[in-house]
């Protein structure tokens, strides 16, 4: 398979399917860099260890750091996303199956951040190549459930992990901290902080980029009319170009969305922040390593409220908890029904 950058740009040139898709991935990765990645750095700006504008710039260099250097460690994430659902043989109709996946995420991401609630882009990806793929095959034959099972973890460990994880962090650092000067220790964890933060954007790069790199990489995959990418190395150009855009999309910012996870959930101070995008960064690692796609939405939510549980479960807003909570419920059945009735239609018309 042909995987260099001329065969792509000369792909793109006389396949408009193909410039749609990736025009739609593009747009879907721009919008996760704008309303998932300023879940990253919230702790960070509403504990004022910097500001919005700073710690957006330094959010997207990291992210872009994470889909680079990960893909380049591991790519597992990436395989497991393109080879969670068969789009049949015909890659033509597989191409525009995967554009109608690409435009449900686009639709349900744009219209839950004007609330300002935070979204998976990770499950409505899933959701979408999964309404996809049924549409295709008129039932579930072409879910790969072995892959989805990953997928289940996946969401099991960045609620448990990431809620454990926070509050032991939290926990060791007030024991450690019980008999130290406050306001030495403030001077502390606002550069630790800081460092917390770079670390959880590098780790949202790491799952987030590789997951719709994937996806690019599949309909690289059906114009050279092959339906699967398994054991296709990812190439260079298309890490690059992924995280250029990612890190584009997050220097847009998210403000409503920093201030629903760092301020409305539960109010941060300097050390709680650090103990949150630590916590929340361990999780993302060791799911990455492992090859679990997971959500850093869910991640570092829950990584905050196992922080706010540490002092008592009544400094958690559980009103802002029930929002988040419904709104990735609805998700999966949201985008994949979008995602199906959009692919039905794609292929009528073309």
């Amino acid at each position: 398979m042909d995987v260099s950058f001329s065969y792509f740009l000369r792909e793109m040139s006389g396949n408009p399917v193909l410039l749609i898709t990736v025009l739609l991935t593009l747009g879907v990765i721009f919008v996760n860099g704008w309303t998932d990645a300023p879940n990253a750095i919230a702790t960070c700006v509403t504990t004022r260890c910097m500001n919005v504008r700073s710690a957006i710039m330094m959010s997207a260099v990291f992210n872009f750091l994470g889909v680079l250097v990960m893909t380049q460690i591991n790519s597992s994430v990436a395989s497991t996303i393109s080879n969670m659902v068969d789009f049949s043989g015909n890659t033509s109709e597989a191409l525009v199956a995967l554009c109608a996946a690409l435009f449900s995420i686009v639709v349900y991401s744009v219209g839950a951040s004007f609330f300002g609630i935070p979204t998976s882009e990770s499950h409505s990806l899933i959701a979408g190549l999964s309404g996809a793929a049924i549409a295709i095959h008129n039932g579930i034959g072409g879910i790969n459930m072995s892959e989805w099972a990953k997928v289940l973890y996946g969401l099991v460990l960045s609620l448990a992990l990431g809620f454990a994880i926070g509050w032991v962090v939290c926990k060791l650092v007030t024991v450690i901290c019980q008999n130290m000067d406050r306001r030495r220790t403030n001077r502390y964890f606002q550069g630790a902080q800081i460092f917390g933060a770079a670390a959880m954007s590098f780790m949202h790069g790491a799952q987030d980029g590789q997951k719709f790199m994937g996806v690019l990489f599949l309909g690289l995959a059906f114009c050279n009319g092959q339906s699967s990418v398994s054991g296709i190395s990812i190439p260079v150009w298309l890490m690059l170009l992924c995280s250029i855009v990612m890190a584009v999309g997050t220097s847009v910012g998210g403000e409503k969305i920093i201030k629903s996870v760092g301020m409305d959930m539960v109010h941060l101070e300097k050390y709680q922040g650090f103990s949150a995008d630590l916590a929340a960064a361990i999780c993302l690692l060791f799911s990455s390593v492992f090859g679990i796609p997971v959500s850093t939405t869910h991640t570092k939510s829950t990584a905050i409220m196992g922080v706010g549980a540490v002092k008592r479960l009544s400094s958690i807003n559980f009103g802002i908890v029930k929002d988040m909570m419904l709104t990735w419920v609805f998700t999966f059945p949201g985008c994949g029904l979008i995602s199906y009735v959009m692919a039905k239609l794609f292929m009528a018309l073309f």
